[in-house]
């Protein structure tokens, strides 16, 4: 199936597709993955997600999910990601895909020291790298397993999965065996699903995630989901079996592909028009390219460049009102107060009262998202969005 539609039409669907208010259980439903990111200068990206869908919403309200309710968990999807436990069974191709490097790089290595740290959890239950007493330190390039030895192994462990992250303090993980995670209706392994129907499932999750996805989408979406070559075969089976629909957006015919069971937003009623702060890993976001042709919305997350190198700032928030992006803002909550340092509207935005009332609504919902009490704006923040959030700092 193909359909047709105007790059207004797309703007609307995914505001529609991705702001519907609803619970966290029914963000899980739609997205099928939450971005994980251990950065916390105003929530994580995970709440940061949660809260622009959830009314209400506040800073780590996911975790009884994941490490009470047991509804989602800790896994390595695009990158670290919180996705349905129901998944576990499908994520065995991820799971054997990264198992060859972790196996002969650093468990073969280690078989010690892993077989330590097994008898360790055994006897005294989840654990951190910290519980352990080998705290050697180590010089790796990849600095996602951290300096010690043990962390190193750890994260190799949970990332082929023969260990989970039972559950957090802060952003530290506690690991422990995954028939201690994963509830016993989920855990199945007897039966797997074959590489083609995998790369069917993980193709289809990707734009569950983001509503429309470009087939030459950035290449850290397509993790997990096999070369050019695969990924095409996989996406004509899903346009003929009608579970993708294929979409030629706007005068140019741009080249999207969207979940089919999504059609009937494109006919939904608008969204009230509300402003929505979004992490710089939401899942709208992942394709910077399809949103830069979209939106004509620029966006690039610079947390991890160089001070010199970076245009905006640290931890930059874009800011989203009705179908477009308004703004976008560089922000630190410090104790109870929330510092909004930096601020820049859009170069073609015409500034509306109504446009204002949202954006003090929306922040003064974020306060009590991120438990603040105080707001803070830098003095050199323009004069228009000081005269609107100024009733919010007194």
């Amino acid at each position: 199936m193909k359909i047709e539609v105007s790059q207004e039409e797309a703007q609307r669907f995914l505001a529609t597709y991705h702001f519907r208010q609803t619970d966290l259980p029914g963000v899980i439903q739609r997205l099928g993955t939450v971005q994980y990111d251990p950065l916390n200068p105003v929530g994580r990206n995970t709440d940061l997600v949660f809260q622009a869908r959830i009314p209400d919403y506040h800073v780590d309200e996911w975790m009884p999910y994941a490490y009470t309710e047991r509804l989602i968990y800790d896994a390595w999807d695009k990158q670290a990601c919180l996705v349905p436990t129901c998944d576990w069974a499908m994520r065995v191709h991820i799971r054997e895909k990264y198992r060859p490097y972790h196996d002969q790089e650093i468990l073969d290595a280690e078989k010690d020291a892993t077989k330590t740290i097994f008898a360790e959890i055994d006897a005294r239950g989840p654990l951190s790298s910290l519980d352990f007493t080998d705290t050697t330190t180590i010089e790796d390039q990849h600095t996602w397993y951290g300096q010690t030895r043990t962390k190193r192994i750890l994260r190799s462990m949970w990332a082929c999965g023969l260990l989970l992250t039972h559950h957090r303090k802060g952003g530290r993980h506690y690991f422990d065996r995954p028939e201690r995670v994963i509830p016993a209706h989920h855990f199945v392994t007897t039966h797997h699903p074959d590489l083609a129907a995998y790369y069917r499932w993980i193709i289809t999750r990707r734009h569950q995630a983001t509503g429309l996805l470009r087939p030459t989408a950035e290449a850290s979406i397509w993790t997990a989901c096999g070369n050019a070559a695969t990924r095409k075969t996989a996406i004509q089976q899903l346009v003929e079996d009608g579970t993708l629909t294929s979409v030629s957006v706007g005068p140019k015919h741009w080249q999207y592909y969207m979940p089919t069971s999504a059609l009937p937003l494109l006919q939904a009623p608008e969204l009230e028009e509300r402003v929505i702060l979004l992490g710089p890993l939401d899942s709208l976001l992942w394709d910077r390219k399809a949103i830069l042709q979209l939106f004509h919305f620029d966006y690039q997350w610079e947390v991890y460049k160089p001070l010199a190198q970076r245009r905006w700032g640290y931890y930059v928030l874009p800011v989203f009102y009705g179908n477009r992006f308004i703004a976008r803002l560089d922000s630190r909550r410090e104790g109870n107060v929330w510092h909004i340092l930096n601020w820049w509207w859009e170069d073609d935005l015409t500034l509306t009262t109504d446009m204002g009332d949202a954006l003090r609504r929306a922040i003064a919902q974020f306060l009590s998202y991120l438990h603040a009490d105080q707001l803070h704006l830098a003095e050199h923040l323009d004069q228009k969005l000081q005269d609107i959030l100024l009733p919010l700092t007194q």
